[in-house]
């Protein structure tokens, strides 16, 4: 059943062109992702489908009793109530039936009292009221109202709290539960993975997946995107694309679609230069005059390809240094804060040594002291207790995941321009133009910047500094997918030390060598990318686990050939490792099977076909990738069976 479709949707703010001739169709149970730059319209693409936005043009069609829930960017919950009962708002008709079933219960008590004949309608209406209210979760909802908070971080809250008395990334968190639990037959969200912490994004993940309807979301966790959409429209100059698959996938399935155009385009342009030059050559002699015209009409009849455009233009820059760090970065032992009006630390016995060429992730759910630890690393918040050891020529460059050091009364070009006044213009200008800062974008205040700007303008000062340690708090924050991979690039080249924050896994992956887990009372290191740190947690999970069972085991019944400890890891450790492979084998499957696809459309070719030589070579690659893929699918469907 089609939920929702957009017919030829323009809009305008102004004489800027947003969206042109958009076209999208939502089924029931879709999972669907917009993907584009920043600007490119997908927040207002969102608005229009959630009826917060008129369009210009075309139409947008969708059953009259469709129920929609809409998540926006910066949307939170301001109440008055506490959180229980602005969560159970939700139910507020299941409340109304349940108070209706506990009336017919008290006239039923008063049975006597009624004839025959009302006493029998009197147990329909119970019985009919009572599979009404079963059936819309009336039995369920204060579960599922605990799982949600559960899911988004809220365990440690008293459910009476007042919601005054959240943050504003809580309240937002608190507005997303609100409309999970509202089940609506369409969910439209943007961005919603803002102020989620790691586990919440693996939560909500799953909730995603399972939910009963569907689902169209923007995002810019790659991660999150893979995890949960199986199809991607591209929102690119002002029109949409629609790809099926992953997050992943639409990214080679684009590439492979770029290639085949810029062949075709390649090989188009070609042969027009060859009809254009045997014109040229045989249109003024008169043996060849007609062969010349009948070309010309033939070139003049031709449907001439535009050159694909490809990607839009990115930001270009990197990360140098102006003098290089000793070898000790960063000493810190038994470190302690406290807020000067709190009775208990935040955080304690925090120690990390931190060594020259060192890219080290901070990880850890909401509220344990990650932002708070990078100031009181920097001297902006005072420890309480402990010592923090800078090295020798050490520079610390800072970004600040709010951007509280950009100006919002200068200009762009100023912004830059003052803490390097002894740079020229156009060298700054340059630089601006490397963060896509060109023309009279420079002269905008930065009060009217976007949050993605205001990030790029950020990078361009963090780069300006030249610093050899980089303290990086959310630098992932509001940039498109686009520029995390220009930052990531830039990052990996840096001859420095790097420690830096990030919910993005797909970042922390690319980036890190090593991951610092932060707790209230210290911090673990695992030394690896975010992959291995995942791995290791399991392995800690596991062995927990078996060691509760071990605890757990009544003494006087002890089980004959029973598994050693070691013997159950290593069989967990081989699960784990077919669960790899399968993993793999679906890869290098989809991916063989791609080539084939591109094979076969390249046999259709007129000049493929009637060439035997090259049909026959290209059917033996087929062959070839057919049996590949067979002896792939053996592999998988008897690792299937083992796991």
């Amino acid at each position: 059943m089609i939920l929702m479709q957009l017919n030829g949707i323009s809009k305008s703010f102004g004489a800027e062109e947003i969206l042109s001739n958009i076209k999208i169709e939502v089924k029931e149970n879709d999972r669907i992702a917009i993907v584009g730059r920043n600007g490119a319209g997908k927040s207002t693409l969102l608005k229009i489908m959630a009826d917060e936005l008129t369009y210009d043009e075309g139409e947008l069609i969708k059953p009259k009793d469709l129920t929609l829930g809409y998540l926006s960017q910066h949307m939170s919950i301001e109440s008055g109530k506490t959180i229980w009962d602005e969560m159970l708002e939700v139910f507020t008709p299941l409340l109304k039936q349940e108070q209706e079933l506990r009336k017919l219960e008290n006239k039923m008590e008063d049975a006597h009292r009624l004839s025959g004949d009302d006493y029998e309608k009197l147990l329909k209406d119970y019985d009919r009221l009572q599979i009404d209210f079963q059936t819309k979760g009336g039995y369920t909802y204060e579960s599922d109202m605990k799982a949600v908070l559960t899911g988004l971080n809220f365990h440690d809250y008293d459910y009476q709290t007042p919601i005054t008395e959240l943050s504003g990334g809580q309240k937002t968190r608190l507005a997303l539960g609100k409309l999970l639990l509202q089940k609506p037959q369409l969910l439209i969200l943007d961005e919603p993975t803002n102020h989620l912490d790691i586990e919440t994004l693996s939560w909500l993940e799953g909730y995603l997946t399972s939910y009963p309807g569907a689902v169209v979301i923007v995002s810019h966790d790659r991660y999150f995107l893979d995890k949960t959409v199986s199809i991607v429209y591209e929102v690119s100059r002002h029109k949409t694309k629609k790809y099926h698959g992953t997050y992943s996938k639409y990214l080679k399935l684009r590439s492979m679609e770029f290639e085949q155009e810029m062949k075709a385009f390649e090989k188009q342009q070609t042969e027009i230069k060859k009809m254009e030059d045997f014109i040229q050559r045989n249109i003024v002699r008169a043996s060849t005059t007609k062969r010349a015209q009948s070309r010309r009409k033939q070139l003049e009849k031709m449907d001439r390809m535009e050159k694909p455009l490809g990607d839009e233009s990115s930001a270009s820059f990197s990360f140098q240094i102006n003098r290089r760090s000793g070898n000790d970065v960063l000493k810190i032992e038994d470190l302690s804060f406290r807020y000067e009006d709190a009775d208990t630390n935040l955080f304690s016995n925090i120690n990390l040594h931190v060594n020259r060429g060192e890219r080290i992730a901070l990880v850890g759910p909401n509220g344990v002291g990650k932002t708070t630890l990078l100031k009181v690393i920097l001297g902006s918040l005072a420890k309480a207790g402990g010592s923090i050891q800078v090295g020798t020529n050490v520079q610390i460059g800072y970004y600040d995941q709010e951007q509280a050091n950009l100006s919002s009364t200068k200009t762009v070009l100023n912004e830059l321009w003052d803490d390097y006044p002894t740079v020229n213009e156009k060298d700054i200008r340059t630089v601006l133009g490397n963060f896509l800062f060109s023309g009279d974008d420079v002269l905008k205040p930065v009060t009217t910047l976007s949050g993605g700007e205001k990030a790029r303008l950020a990078l361009a000062k963090l780069m300006m500094q030249k610093a050899n340690l980089l303290i990086l708090d959310e630098p992932t924050n509001h940039l498109d997918i686009d520029s995390k991979e220009v930052l990531e690039a830039a990052l990996i080249d840096f001859p420095g030390t790097i420690i830096f924050v990030s919910h993005d896994r797909y970042f922390i992956n690319k980036i890190t060598d090593q991951v610092a887990e932060m707790k209230r009372d210290g911090i673990t290191i695992y030394l690896g990318d975010y992959d291995y740190y995942l791995e290791k947690k399991e392995e800690e999970a596991e062995h927990k686990s078996l060691e509760q069972l071990e605890l757990e085991k009544p003494v006087e019944k002890k089980a004959p050939k029973k598994r050693s400890y070691k013997e159950e890891k290593q069989l967990q450790s081989q699960l784990r490792k077919k669960k790899r492979r399968i993993t793999e084998l679906e890869e290098t499957i989809e991916e063989l099977e791609l080539q084939i696809a591109e094979l076969e459309e390249k046999m259709t070719e007129p000049e493929v076909f009637q060439d035997h030589e090259k049909s026959y070579e290209l059917n033996e690659q087929t062959t070839e990738l057919r049996q590949k893929v067979d002896e792939h699918m053996e592999e998988w469907a008897q690792l299937q069976e083992e796991v």
